[in-house]
């Protein structure tokens, strides 16, 4: 059987390299030519470039997404007659070294010893440790089991969250979303790896933002939608303790006219703690091709009702 793949990414000549490596058989790699889009059975693409194609791709069986995020593609009104696969397994090391590095600088004070250096000035500044600090991760998937066996390695307790509140393995306890109101106000560390789903939308709003510790620290490096980023910047505001490091967000890129550019006590970074790397993406893809072949089930299969 041939099978004709359309690359609609960024980076379409270090995917044709990558894959042509595979030697793939059956596989056709069309050129870049907009013409192609009928006539392609597969897709790999980046959601975002693949959305608005959709309705022309008369032949497409199945798209892999080069993301782990695939919102773009699940809207009310967008086909749903194909196969989609994103990736995932490969962010769980990233995610750790974002939410470590600026976990561990703002514990360890980095910013206070280099004004120090900056002004000549020796004087230790009040301890802090992870040791002990209470981190409840917001989805408990391949990203959070990770970020959860990197908490533990600093001695952290560690409180995970899940629609079914089925137990997973490098957590202390697991809560379901109907709980979170308990926990959330006793946690040093939280942070949201949640997909955008209609679950998860909203669900660190206004009154749950209020709930958080004064000196807690919060990561959003999941969905930009599940946070209320206009009530987040109120309680910044009112609470000069309380961090916030967001790599993402409901409308990127975020309007430089939002306040939140302006909250000393906010980082924000451009939606790049886990890149695709094309490699890691061509490795997935290449056994889900096999698995296609074989008529199997495809890694990675999303489900368009759940949303993820």
């Amino acid at each position: 059987m041939a099978y004709k793949l359309l690359l609609l990414t960024r980076e379409n000549a270090e995917y044709r390299q990558l894959l042509s490596e595979k030697s793939l058989p059956g596989l056709t790699i069309l050129g870049d030519d907009p013409t192609n889009i009928a006539s392609a059975d597969i897709w790999l693409a980046e959601p975002a470039l693949a959305q608005p194609l959709l309705s022309h791709g008369k032949n497409l069986s199945w798209l892999q997404s080069t993301f782990a995020g695939v919102d773009k593609l699940l809207g009310t009104k967008t086909r749903k007659d194909y196969l989609l696969t994103n990736v995932k397994g490969i962010f769980g090391p990233l995610m750790s070294e974002y939410v470590f590095g600026y976990l561990l600088a703002e514990v360890r004070q980095h910013a206070l010893y280099h004004h120090q250096q900056q002004e000549k000035y020796w004087h230790p500044g009040s301890l802090a440790t992870l040791q002990g600090m209470k981190m409840l991760i917001l989805g408990t998937g391949s990203i959070g089991e990770h970020l959860a066996a990197s908490a533990k390695h600093f001695k952290m307790q560690v409180w995970g969250m899940n629609r079914s509140q089925r137990a997973v393995a490098g957590f202390d306890c697991i809560i379901s979303p109907a709980q979170l109101n308990e926990l959330l106000p006793q946690a040093d560390v939280v942070v949201n790896t949640l997909p955008s789903t209609q679950e998860s939308r909203g669900l660190l709003s206004k009154e749950r933002l209020a709930q958080l510790k004064d000196s807690a620290i919060l990561f959003n490096i999941g969905r930009g939608d599940a946070l209320d980023l206009d009530a987040l910047v109120v309680e910044l505001g009112r609470r000069n303790r309380l961090k916030a490091m967001l790599d993402v967000f409901a409308q990127e890129p975020l309007s430089p006219l939002h306040p939140i550019w302006d909250c000393p006590n906010a980082v924000i970074t451009p939606h790049i703690s886990a890149p695709s790397f094309p490699s890691q993406v061509v490795d997935i893809f290449a056994r889900n091709y096999h698995h296609y072949l074989n008529a199997e089930s495809l890694e990675n299969l999303v489900y368009f009702d759940r949303g993820y």
